[in-house]
């Protein structure tokens, strides 16, 4: 009897150990230890700046093919949905300093065909018979976000602009953990963080655009875009660099627009720059009988 007695007080004991985790058995377990890259550069701030520009300056027109998808992400009360659109294949003409057009294909039918001059822009989507036209610039806020979506925020995350007269900037380091999937390692990646600022009139400087370039190529890996008001507006992030007639250029694209919801995946197909353009590259005709939306 005494033994039964003594025998369930170790048991009365050991089930809440055994309840609350308890490590009298421990295990362990090998983590992956993340490595430097083979490659380290260094750069001063006037270096990396002068970096920018180079590229920058380099271009004139620039033209690319690419898969467009697209994802919107609603969020209503205590619930958020996110929608998937089916993907299309993109064509982007570019030339400085504002003129771009975009369009894209399903299966070889046009969807839509957008053309900005930098200040005012026209959106033709033919298999709805529905145009838009607007300032590049909202001057009326709309209580659908897609309506304050305008093509400015493609033309700057495609190429990153060099620095303007009026930029103030400031260069940090820092160091981000990322996973090469091919060589299933993990490198501690050392960057330089560039904040650029700019004066406004009556103001403090204000955050203009904060660009993060990987120490092993120097190339941008991700740029934030930041609205008059100083709020986060664009967030680009750039990856898989590839060397394309136009040299070296990022395969992926990914452009995030957190106020609208929107987030764009652009994979980069061919990237030609300074081509010759047709006279008429950027007028996109609006087809008579077609419903036409005026944006403010």
């Amino acid at each position: 009897m005494r033994f039964f007695y003594r025998a369930c007080s170790a048991a009365a004991l050991a089930l809440p150990l055994l309840l609350v985790g308890c490590n009298i058995l421990p295990t362990t377990r090998h983590l992956p230890v993340p490595k430097a890259p083979p490659v380290v550069q260094t750069a001063t701030p006037q270096e990396l700046i002068e970096l920018l520009d180079q590229r920058w300056d380099a271009f004139n027109t620039l033209t690319a093919t690419v898969e467009i998808s697209a994802t919107q992400t609603k969020t209503a009360h205590d619930t958020s949905t996110a929608t998937d659109f089916p993907s299309c294949r993109g064509f982007i003409v570019m030339q400085k300093p504002k003129m771009l057009r975009v369009a894209g294909t399903y299966f070889g039918v046009k969807i839509f065909d957008m053309t900005s001059d930098g200040s005012h822009f026209t959106l033709v989507m033919p298999t709805k018979s529905t145009a838009i036209e607007g300032s590049n610039m909202v001057t009326q806020k709309s209580d659908n976000p897609l309506e304050n979506l305008r093509p400015d925020f493609f033309y700057d995350a495609i190429v990153v602009r060099g620095m303007d007269p009026d930029d103030e900037y400031m260069m940090t380091n820092d160091t981000e953990t990322v996973e090469d999937a091919a060589k299933k390692h993990l490198y501690n990646m050392p960057e330089y963080v560039l904040n650029v600022m700019r004066a406004k009139a009556g103001k403090e400087r204000q955050a203009v655009r904060v660009i993060t370039f990987h120490r092993d190529d120097m190339l941008p890996s991700d740029q934030d875009i930041y609205d008059n008001q100083g709020n986060l507006e664009t967030q680009i992030f750039y990856s898989n660099y590839t060397t394309f007639s136009a040299g070296k250029f990022p395969s992926k694209v990914t452009i995030k627009r957190p106020q609208e919801g929107i987030q764009l995946v652009l994979a980069v197909e061919r990237v030609e720059e300074n081509v010759s353009l047709p006279d008429d590259e950027f007028k996109v005709t609006i087809p008579a009988g077609t419903k036409t939306q005026q944006l403010k």
